[in-house]
């Protein structure tokens, strides 16, 4: 009997191991592909029209559908198999783009034909992404569902960083159609990378019910969320997160930097990297630091620091006395943005990690992709906002007054287990 026990836990253990290289060779793939095409992409459209407006409606194709589209993925993803729905999408995206290769050569790489391809790739990489999120808990054990949380993110933040600069070197050098074929091939190589993981390695019970009713559904979701008083406080967290990373970072930040300031878009570019940098460092810790630490603790903390360091982005300007160089204020920015993006990876690793274990298979698709739609939709409200109000008041109150709301808000949520 304990020969079979011993015989069964291994098998298992190649299993999950299998999966999670599996994963994380997809993800380095996929992410990578994905960066330096939609970098290439984005000066392609500037240097095409000229245009900033068309630069941004490239942007908002590829944010806005994704925000409208995610509580819609969840029911799929719910109902469907998650590992048919996660290749067929990773097979879509790849065909889709050599089409479009193909295409270049015909009639030319087009404003319209941009658009089009923007705004599928992101439908098709919206679904991809709330069915593999789901289905992470199925793939590996509780024990290591933190591990890939963890793996995941530091391969974002590393593609955050590595996109631009690779792209920018490679850009000048081959075709735009070149990147297009490029992440076309690093979709298909991810899905067929996908097609050998086990998606059933934790699933107890097969799901029978494949009926969708996307609307009934979606209240089911929601009213699943709203009932669970734990869930539901996680994403008030997560959403206050956005807002104010928008309100108090993601405009500010540039405006102080380079017209207040008066540092050079290199320095910016290198001030704006160190919150990825910081997030990657975050992924490598979180695991040994959740180990120490009871999360609940973890979370009021890191969210003080976070608030704190929102703050501190407005200090150098509220203390006009403080006269330094530009080396000095880069340092600065540089030190902060980089503990902005580690407490923040420390914020949402153990957050994904808890959202996983504690909601159920049948509702983890639509619970998830509710709520971070939701958290989405904060992120351009706060910087349309923070845009707004920059024209009335001084550049330091916004990240000053960002993370004295925020403080409060952590507090609030906090003041209770």
């Amino acid at each position: 009997m304990d020969a079979i026990q011993y015989t069964y836990r291994k098998r298992q253990e190649q299993t999950e191991g299998k999966n999670l290289f599996l994963y994380c060779s997809s993800k380095t793939i996929s992410v990578f592909g994905t960066s330096l095409f939609n970098f290439a992409l984005g000066l392609y459209v500037l240097k095409l029209t000229g245009s900033p407006l068309s630069f941004a409606i490239t942007l908002m194709l590829g944010v806005i559908p994704m925000i409208l589209i995610f509580p819609f993925a969840g029911v799929i993803a719910d109902k469907v198999n998650k590992k048919t729905l996660v290749v067929a999408m990773d097979f879509l995206s790849g065909i889709m783009l050599l089409t479009v290769f193909s295409a270049s050569y015909l009639y030319q790489l087009n404003l319209l034909l941009i658009y089009i391809t923007t705004f599928l790739l992101t439908l098709f990489t919206t679904f991809f992404a709330v069915g593999l999120e789901a289905a992470k808990p199925n793939v590996v054990s509780k024990q290591r569902l933190m591990s890939i949380n963890s793996i995941s993110k530091s391969i974002d933040s590393l593609g955050t960083v590595l996109g631009p600069i690779i792209g920018g070197v490679v850009y000048g050098l081959v075709d735009i159609k070149l990147f297009i074929i490029a992440n076309a091939i690093s979709f298909i190589l991810s899905g067929c990378m996908i097609l050998f993981m086990d998606f059933n390695l934790n699933v107890t019970e097969q799901q029978q019910n494949v009926k969708i009713h996307i609307f009934e559904d979606m209240r089911e979701g929601f009213r699943y969320l709203v009932q669970r008083k734990i869930i539901m406080k996680l994403f008030v967290i997560l959403i206050a997160i956005n807002f104010f990373s928008g309100y108090a970072i993601t405009v500010p930040l540039p405006f102080i930097v380079t017209s207040v300031l008066g540092l050079s878009s290199r320095d910016l570019g290198i001030i704006q990297a160190s919150m990825p940098i910081g997030m990657l460092v975050g992924a490598l810790i979180v695991k040994y630091i959740i180990a120490r630490i009871p999360y609940h603790k973890l979370l009021k903390a890191i969210g003080y620091g976070l608030a704190l360091f929102m703050m501190l982005l407005g200090l150098p300007i509220w203390l006009e006395v403080l006269l330094f160089n530009n080396q000095i204020y880069m340092i600065f920015y540089c030190c902060i943005m980089f503990l902005i993006g580690t407490t923040i990876a420390l914020i949402d690793i153990p957050m994904a990690y808890l959202m996983q274990t504690e909601i159920p298979d049948e509702y983890r698709g639509r619970v998830m992709s509710i709520g971070i739609s939701i958290a989405k939709i904060m992120l351009p409200a706060a910087m349309l906002l923070s845009g707004f109000l920059l024209v009335f008041i001084p550049a330091y109150i916004l990240p000053i007054t960002g993370g004295l709301l925020y403080l409060f808000i952590n507090t609030k949520m906090n003041s209770h287990k």
